[in-house]
């Protein structure tokens, strides 16, 4: 009787630890499903947030898209509000910052790679369109994807005469990988016009003619906010 007793207790036990599991197991999944994804970790604000904070975005886009023309007219606006202020790559000074970093500057980002040929026929251009417009209020920020060290992107730099770009640097190609999943990255060169908080307003993959009075024109708009093209 008391081996039977002491097997029924086991038995209760067994069964009781499996109950256990079983709740902890449906809480950990309601959990799972409920909590926010990602690293941000503000609950229900955190899918309004990017969308608030780019809410002047789309109107921007629709003001720039009359001025996507010859050299620059396969920029594309954007039809909703996109936040890109995560995306991740190293300052000149080669410390980790994010497009986030420049909230207050407009940005001309372009992912360009020394293997890539129409990367290396537009960084002229790129040099020339900062050199004539960057300033406090705009910048291009030419982001090297080279895997390895420096020295391919910075020789070819100094050999073309490089002298107003800021060198910008992801050799883990992170930041083309995070474009590629937000479907703004086929192949390179990449570029992407970016307002001032740091929300996607156009964006284009292929080469441009930046130095072009098309290419003026068109960031002149983005800064300016006009609503019509000058005649």
């Amino acid at each position: 009787m008391s081996e039977q007793k002491n097997g029924n207790t086991t038995i209760f036990m067994i069964v009781g630890a499996a109950v256990v599991l079983a709740i902890v197991a449906v809480l950990a999944a309601v959990y799972v499903n409920d909590a926010p994804s990602g690293n941000n970790s503000n609950g229900a604000n955190s899918a309004v947030a990017p969308a608030a904070a780019c809410s002047g975005s789309v109107e921007l886009a629709k003001a720039v898209e009359p001025f996507a023309t010859g050299h620059v007219a396969a920029m594309a606006s954007a039809s909703e509000p996109r936040s890109l202020a995560f995306l991740s790559f190293n300052s000149p000074q080669g410390e980790k910052m994010t497009v986030g970093d420049m909230s207050g500057k407009t940005l001309l980002v372009n992912l360009w790679a020394t293997w890539c040929a129409p990367c290396r026929e537009e960084m002229p251009a790129l040099d020339e369109l900062q050199k004539v417009m960057g300033g406090e209020d705009f910048e291009v920020v030419a982001i090297n994807i080279d895997q390895g060290d420096d020295s391919k992107p910075t020789a070819f730099l100094e050999e073309i005469g490089v002298a107003s770009l800021g060198y910008y640097r992801d050799n883990t190609m992170g930041v083309f990988n995070d474009l590629k999943k937000e479907g703004l990255a086929f192949g390179l060169p990449v570029t992407l016009l970016i307002d001032e908080a740091g929300c996607l307003v156009a964006n284009m993959n292929g080469p441009a003619h930046w130095s072009s009075d098309d290419a003026k024109a068109y960031v002149g708009a983005a800064l300016s906010g006009r609503q019509q093209p000058s005649s």
